[in-house]
């Protein structure tokens, strides 16, 4: 019977946490200024700075998240 490793285990759910954030981030990134860019109508609005500052607190987010993973001893 195998058994799971838990430091493993607890290092690859950090990882795809941090990595979800990160998709999010960039899902909202691209809401700010690619949407518009395409659209042609790429101007400094309120909406588009929030998109951009969720963006970067989501992305900072999971920075701090990977400081989580752990070594073996």
């Amino acid at each position: 019977m195998r058994r799971r490793d838990p430091l493993g285990t607890h290092n690859e759910r950090v990882k795809l946490r941090a990595g979800f954030l990160n998709a999010l981030a960039i899902g909202f990134l691209g809401f700010a200024f690619l949407r518009p860019l395409i659209e042609g109508t790429l101007s400094l609005n309120l909406v588009t700075v929030a998109f951009l500052l969720t963006a970067l607190a989501l992305h900072g987010v999971a920075h701090h998240i990977l400081r989580y993973l752990e070594k073996e001893d």
